[in-house]
């Protein structure tokens, strides 16, 4: 199998998820607080780099009507960037339920008595979107998005 990278990109923090060598886990890596897009891609570069990675998975925000708006352009974009920097393929997949269920598992934890404060939960967030993206893709729950056919 191989190292997958999945990416929540947002305009203020970039949420991490990393899969297993196998392909079959995934779990939060880290989020990116940016200022700028093009420092996302620098600092992403060298976890790639340190981490083997061999693909990249991107949440792609499309509308509820399943077309593509300018935030999701604006990720497109982003994300093409950084495959012809790192040399890797980027896969698009549909994020738009991911972060409600980061969010909800988030919610679920802190009722198990785990201590979230509310800056803590907004920093965790984005990477556990992007676990779960990253996770339904690995098990094949959600298919990589065909921008040709768009």
């Amino acid at each position: 199998m191989m190292r997958t990278l999945g990416i929540d990109y947002g305009t203020k923090r970039v949420g991490l998820a990393m899969s297993d060598a196998g392909g079959k886990f995934a779990t939060p890596l880290e989020v990116i607080q940016i200022s700028k897009p093009q420092l996302a891609i620098d600092s992403i570069l060298k976890i790639i780099q340190r981490e083997g990675v061999e693909r990249i998975v991107v949440g792609l925000p499309l509308n509820m009507d399943d077309s593509i708006g300018s935030a999701a352009r604006s990720v497109i974009s982003w994300a093409k960037q950084l495959s012809s920097r790192s040399g890797k393929p980027v896969i698009f997949v549909d994020e738009r339920l991911s972060s409600f269920a980061a969010e909800q598992t988030l919610i679920d934890r802190k009722r198990g008595g785990e201590k979230i404060t509310r800056k803590s939960k907004q920093n965790r967030l984005d990477a556990h979107a992007a676990v779960g993206f990253l996770r339904d893709f690995l098990d094949g729950k959600l298919e990589a998005i065909d921008l040709a056919g768009r």
